[in-house]
């Protein structure tokens, strides 16, 4: 994942400043840090004037909504106009799966005006109506099944058009320790501060809490009264409810339920980062305030690492964090939740004390763990590929590779190379070199099987093989810089943590 020095990253470390005169973010002045190069929450998307007209109206939505922290916004509907929507449609993936009305991306394209339209004008007369999603299921690392929820199209472009009037909003709200979903910030940006708040900050326990079920759990009557904290607008509310209570097209049978938002809806991530924006995060923020020791957070949509000086605060934090979760209707998954002795200082305590090696935990694909630097001088965290997840992708290669083996060697190996540059632009992060180096060779090994099985006689020699790999395959390479130098890059050398 690429990342640039003008995205915010930081977020460790207990702020010790309120909001500033100068108007800044909330997350900004309370990480004491001017806003960065540029708009960082711009979306991707090509400048256009119709995006300029869309933008105008939501940058005075929050500016209203940076400068006031208490204003529920009356009128918001006025800002879905046809081209925030047009926007919207472009910001969708264009090669995703149809709904249950079969209409593809490419398809709604044509007409593509006449069609916006329409669409405003049913929003705007409050005729339109939101179809039930198809639900499919996709396994998951661990052997089970993930639901996942398909909209159709116009659901779709409705659903990011309301996002981008929440952003605008509750963007100005979300704490700095906040990184999934949202504008420019990333998977990256939270590790590059786990791994900055626990070498720099005195870390000895680390707290991995794990949401049991959280997208299916979370509940309708709080995210609306969450809602409300800032919307008025019940135009707005209407359209998220309906979206809440459609329910899911499960094999021609219709499923309803007061609780969970469909994975794999637009608006699921938005509502869930406000859901525990008020369930946790400000909790949590109120609370390590009040303790003496060091405490940093980190969250990236339901997967939240904290990290203790002490190991009483710690359990005292955990026993707080289970009831608070139950008066929002959530529990911490009992198995997955786990409370480990992490840090500078561990592996000498542990073994002072005739203990285990320190514990590890997995967090964003990499499993973290307390070992030395090369001369052995220095504490460092350890990140290297889950190994399940590493051998389920390998599986899926393998699978992949032998439906592939009478294609051209010119067709299959551009495909690898899309596969391994995509696992490496992700995993190449400093110190995970052995686990890259393990994953290509064994892609390589299942390449050459599959090619010696294309025929009787194994014609495929080794040698001629190895002048096909470097044609093909990319080299391995770190690409990601060391995680504290990125993270003081991003916050401009006005990180707390320092």
């Amino acid at each position: 994942m690429n990342m640039h020095a003008d995205e915010k990253s930081d977020g460790v470390i207990v702020p010790e400043k309120q909001p500033n005169e100068e108007g800044l973010p909330l997350e900004e002045a309370m990480e004491g840090r001017t806003p960065a190069k540029g708009n960082s929450r711009q979306t991707a998307a090509p400048r256009t004037q119709s995006r300029d007209r869309a933008s105008n109206g939501l940058t005075a939505v929050r500016q209203a909504a940076r400068k006031n922290k208490e204003e529920q916004f009356t009128t918001l509907l006025h800002h879905i106009t046809v081209d925030l929507l047009k926007r919207s449609y472009f910001a969708l993936k264009r090669k995703a799966a149809p709904g249950i009305d079969g209409v593809t991306w490419q398809a709604y394209g044509e007409n593509l005006k006449e069609k916006l339209t329409d669409l405003h004008d049913s929003i705007h007369r409050g005729s339109y109506r939101a179809h039930p999603a198809r639900r499919i299921h996709i396994p998951k690392p661990d052997g089970s099944q993930r639901p996942l929820s398909i909209l159709c199209l116009e659901d779709k472009i409705v659903q990011q058009a309301v996002v981008y009037v929440l952003e605008a909003i509750f963007e100005e709200d979300f704490l700095g320790f906040s990184y999934g979903f949202r504008p420019g910030r990333g998977q990256h940006n939270a590790l590059d501060a786990l791994y900055t708040g626990i070498i720099r900050k005195k870390v000895g326990w680390v707290l991995d809490a794990d949401i049991q079920g959280f997208f299916d759990a979370m509940s309708h009557d709080w995210i609306m009264r969450f809602l409300q904290h800032r919307i008025a607008d019940k135009r707005i509310l209407r359209l998220i409810r309906k979206w809440l209570k459609v329910g899911i097209d499960d094999n021609g049978q219709i499923k309803r339920s007061s609780i969970g938002t469909p994975q794999g809806a637009v608006i699921s991530p938005i509502l869930a980062n406000i859901y525990l924006h008020y369930a946790l995060d400000q909790w949590a923020n109120a609370w390590r305030q009040k303790v003496s020791g060091d405490v940093i957070i980190v969250r990236f949509a339901d997967d939240v690492i904290l990290g203790f000086q002490h190991e009483y605060e710690a359990r005292r934090f955990l026993r707080d964090l289970q009831e608070r979760m139950c008066k929002f209707e959530l529990t911490l998954h009992p198995d997955k939740t786990k409370l480990i002795r992490f840090g500078r200082f561990a592996a000498e305590q542990c073994k002072a004390r005739g203990w285990k090696k320190p514990g590890t935990f997995d967090f964003l694909g990499f499993t973290h763990f307390c070992t030395r630097s090369y001369d052995k001088k220095y504490f460092v965290i350890g990140r290297k590929t889950i190994g399940k997840r590493m051998r389920s992708r390998l599986q899926e290669i393998k699978v992949a590779l032998r439906k592939r083996m009478h294609d051209s060697i010119a067709e299959t190996g551009a495909w690898l190379r899309k596969v391994l540059v995509g696992h490496l632009n992700y995993y190449a992060v400093p110190g995970n070199g052995r686990s890259l180096r393990w994953f290509v060779f064994q892609v390589t090994r299942q390449w050459m099987w599959s090619l010696r099985r294309r025929s009787q006689k194994a014609t495929m020699t080794w040698r001629r093989f190895n002048g096909i790999v470097k044609r093909f395959l990319p080299p391995v390479r770190i690409s990601h810089p060391f995680p504290c130098n990125r993270f003081d890059a991003n916050t401009q050398g006005r990180s707390p943590v320092r």
